[in-house]
């Protein structure tokens, strides 16, 4: 008898266990906790600072008449120091625009005619003579501005851009004082022309490449050309005048920088979603 319940206790545990085994519970799954990145305005701000190389393309003027309309024999700017600001929109990885506002600073104007020196002769008699011009301007351009990125290369970001707008170019009075060509000593009274102002027509085209100092700061190392079209120059005064020179192009090397709202990207967390329970399995 004794031995009887000794083997049923036996079968008893030895079944206990096979049914613990066969039943298994999964252990809920540990997720890695998800990440979202938010993403940058877009938006930005530039300044800059350059050196423009100028070219005057020459200008004219009305010598005694309304139908004598003459070429300067020399016309020459000199070249000077850019400033500029904007404001502008990364649309995405390869566009963005801006709208600038640009001063170049006072330059200088020096320029040379023919003609006749009244009181240089004996007897204040005309004799040819050379003129002496000076003045000098300053402009002030409103472009609208669109950029290509090429594409990102460590931390150098190459572009090439275009421009329309509009300049507005301020001439101060001219100087002009003849001088005879016999005797470079003897000279007419200097004539003042009172100087113009005028909007003009601008296009620009630009290129260079952005250097990333931070997640929102950029260098900005470039070129741009601008080409301003001509306009008043100064006005009539003593037998001569109006005159008008025939437009500027500007070649500048430029410097500066953007920075940009939000441009530093921010890591959040986001939690995972529900997992239901896995109910036991039996095997």
């Amino acid at each position: 008898m004794m031995k009887t319940l000794i083997g049923a206790a036996a079968a008893l545990l030895i079944g206990t266990s096979a049914f613990s085994a066969d039943l298994y519970t999964p252990e809920p799954a540990q997720q890695a906790p998800e990440v979202a990145v938010s993403q940058s305005s877009g938006w930005y701000l530039r300044g800059d600072v350059g050196y423009a190389f100028t070219n005057l393309r020459g200008a004219n003027y009305f010598q005694g008449s309304n139908s004598s309309l003459v070429d300067f024999d020399s016309a020459k700017l000199g070249d000077n120091v850019t400033l500029g600001g904007g404001v502008g929109y990364q649309i995405n990885n390869y566009l963005r625009t801006d709208v600038t506002l640009d001063y170049l600073f006072k330059s200088n104007f020096k320029g040379s005619t023919s003609g006749d020196c009244g009181a240089c002769g004996p007897g204040f008699t005309a004799v040819p003579a050379t003129s002496r011009d000076v003045a000098s301007l300053t402009a002030y351009s409103l472009l609208a501005n669109a950029y290509v990125d090429i594409g990102t290369y460590g931390i150098f970001t190459p572009y090439v851009g275009g421009g329309l707008g509009g300049t507005y170019v301020k001439w101060s009075n001219l100087k002009n004082t003849s001088c005879s060509d016999a005797d470079s000593s003897s000279c007419d009274d200097t004539v003042t022309h009172k100087g113009r102002g005028s909007w003009r027509f601008t296009y620009a085209l630009m290129a260079g490449t952005s250097i990333d100092l931070s997640c929102n700061l950029k260098a900005d190392v470039g070129y741009r050309f601008r080409h301003v079209e001509g306009g008043d120059m100064f006005g009539y005064a003593e037998n001569g005048g109006p005159g008008y020179e025939k437009g500027l192009n500007l070649h500048e090397a430029r410097i500066g920088a953007r920075y940009t709202f939000g441009g530093c990207q921010t890591a959040s967390y986001m939690p995972p979603a529900d997992i239901p329970v896995q109910q036991p399995v039996y095997k």
